[in-house]
């Protein structure tokens, strides 16, 4: 059978939006390269119009010029719609790239929600609250323990009224009997000035005059000679 009809071929995948536009490119660049070309033929048979005079050569010049001109409206044509072509799978290449991100979204989005799912099955509400319970119980229990520990031994705890202002007076006499037990010499001076009662002198001052029985002295303390005992 295969030798009467022959195998089957095998048909090659289609070609990507990215493939197609890679070959579009190309196109257009191989156009380009033809209309730069023909751009140089216009610009020098321009500058051979210029240099010819008016007459049947120049006709000639105009007329190459022209035909070169009709090819080069041709292969802009074609670059435009080569271009179009690049925008419309531009714009598909678009689209489809924001639907596959919208896909890998949805997967993501789905994959969280089955993990949120798997954990929440292990977490119950009630249990939490159940938690929180214990702890306020096991908080009051520790309080509890904390209070007995620190409590004093030997207190009275019976303590009317009457008996706290006694104990108050006591400690105020106590305070009293304290001030006034300071012995003299420890206590400040509030006595007046003895001086001032006795009405004595002030101390001199200055140097005091030298009685006129009494000998004068020098420098070293010695009794000075007489001026008229001096021989001169």
């Amino acid at each position: 059978m295969k030798k009467i009809f022959g195998a089957k071929k095998s048909q090659d995948p289609p070609p990507s939006i990215q493939d197609a536009t890679d070959r579009i490119y190309k196109r257009g660049d191989t156009v380009d390269e033809k209309i730069k070309k023909l751009d140089a033929e216009l610009a020098r048979y321009k500058e051979q119009i210029k240099k010819t005079r008016p007459g049947p050569a120049q006709e000639a010049v105009k007329a190459r010029a022209m035909r070169i001109l009709k090819q080069r409206k041709m292969y802009e044509g074609q670059r435009d719609m080569l271009y179009n072509q690049t925008y419309n799978l531009d714009q598909v290449a678009f689209a489809s790239e924001g639907i596959k991100d919208a896909q890998q979204t949805m997967t993501a989005m789905k994959a969280a929600n089955k993990e949120l799912k798997g954990m929440m099955k292990t977490v119950r509400i009630e249990d939490i609250d159940s938690m929180q319970d214990e702890m306020m119980d096991l908080m009051d229990v520790s309080n509890e323990i904390q209070e007995t520990l620190g409590r004093s031994y030997n207190v009275p705890d019976d303590i009317d009224e009457e008996e706290l202002m006694g104990e108050l007076d006591a400690l105020e006499a106590d305070m009293d009997f304290e001030s006034n037990s300071v012995p003299s010499y420890l206590q400040p001076d509030k006595e007046t000035d003895l001086d001032s009662e006795l009405n004595l002198p002030a101390a001199p001052s200055g140097h005091a005059a030298v009685p006129a029985n009494r000998q004068q002295e020098d420098e070293l303390g010695l009794p000075t000679v007489p001026h008229a005992s001096i021989r001169t």
